[in-house]
């Protein structure tokens, strides 16, 4: 309880692997946190086949423990723990645990976030077997196959148009019918490519009721909003983007957070706190994308600016 860590790093996904790969280079003495395995999102994902490096698609546990490895040897320290606090003390900060406080001259949050589920009958059980979260992670899984994606905002469309150049039929269900000015959420750019597309078609007010199938997803049950009238679809994948949530309650008190509850920073990935930095997808998502790749970027600045940080105590 007594030492004083240069660097606590909160979260074990791609970001939070890499501040573990990059601050001991820099020279600093760096715990990393995790509450369960480390992985993050990357654990969910059974094929990456976009992260450099990688000639042959490599499963995200593989990638996670490579990336554990490697920070390890590089003088890393991990621990199984949940972080339930943050509080500043002087020239540093107590990470608070449920039985302790570890303390740390700086500390990077990459608590990442969670997709919001799909609220339908069937969804929660079929994560993995045609439920998807990430058009660029399981599209290839869906190739000439009919799918459907539910949301609309940048991430939807994106991911339509992504599934588009895969899928024989992409459909989109978008929840506020077509009338509506608030129907659509996406830029306008977006819109567009989405509405020229010929293999993509809009159902307009309507809402997923439950997702069927045995062992893997072959129709999903949609109600119409106006009229409630239900009618069953053929798909073989759905693929979720109504938003996200941060997992950033622990932080609650200790620094700025947005309405969404995201942690804002700097592009050196500095909060408006000194010595907290922040990486990966706790960060406010309107400059960024969610993947891994972007995120293990953002962790290595987080650690190259938490080191800099250091000089100045």
């Amino acid at each position: 309880m007594d030492k004083l860590w240069d660097v606590v790093i909160v979260g074990g996904g791609p970001a939070g692997l890499s501040a573990g790969i990059y601050a001991p280079r820099a020279g600093l003495q760096a715990l990393v946190l995790e509450r369960a395995m480390p992985g993050g999102q990357m654990l969910e994902t059974p094929a990456i086949e976009n992260y450099p490096g990688f000639i042959e698609p490599v499963s995200g546990f593989d990638l996670a423990e490579k990336m554990r490895a490697q920070a390890e040897r590089l003088g890393a320290t991990f621990d199984i723990a949940e972080v339930t606090g943050l509080a500043p003390i002087e020239n540093g900060w107590d990470v608070r645990l449920p039985e302790k406080a570890v303390r740390a001259r700086t500390v990077i949050a990459a608590t990442g976030a969670h997709p919001k589920q799909l609220p339908a009958q069937g969804a929660k059980e079929r994560v993995g077997r045609g439920i998807s979260y990430c058009a660029i992670c399981d599209g290839f899984f869906f190739r000439n196959k009919t799918v459907l994606v539910v949301g609309a905002g940048d991430g939807a469309f994106t991911e339509a148009l992504v599934l588009s150049n895969l899928c024989h039929r992409v459909y989109m269900a978008i929840h506020r019918v077509q009338t509506d000015p608030r129907a659509v959420r996406a830029k306008a750019a977006l819109v567009e490519r989405v509405f020229a597309d010929p293999k993509i078609e809009i159902l307009w007010g309507v809402e997923v009721d439950e997702v069927r199938g045995e062992k893997a997803v072959d129709s999903v049950l949609l109600r119409d909003v106006v009229s409630g009238d239900r009618r069953e679809l053929p798909v073989d994948g759905v693929f979720v983007k109504i938003g996200w949530k941060p997992n950033t309650e622990w932080l609650r008190g200790a620094v700025e957070l947005t309405e969404d509850g995201y942690m804002k920073t700097d592009s050196l990935m500095r909060t408006d706190r000194p010595g907290l930095f922040a990486a990966g997808d706790v960060r406010d998502p309107q400059s960024r994308r969610a993947q891994a790749v972007v995120a293990a970027a953002e962790g290595a600045l987080a650690a190259l600016s938490a080191e800099w940080y250091t000089r100045t105590l």
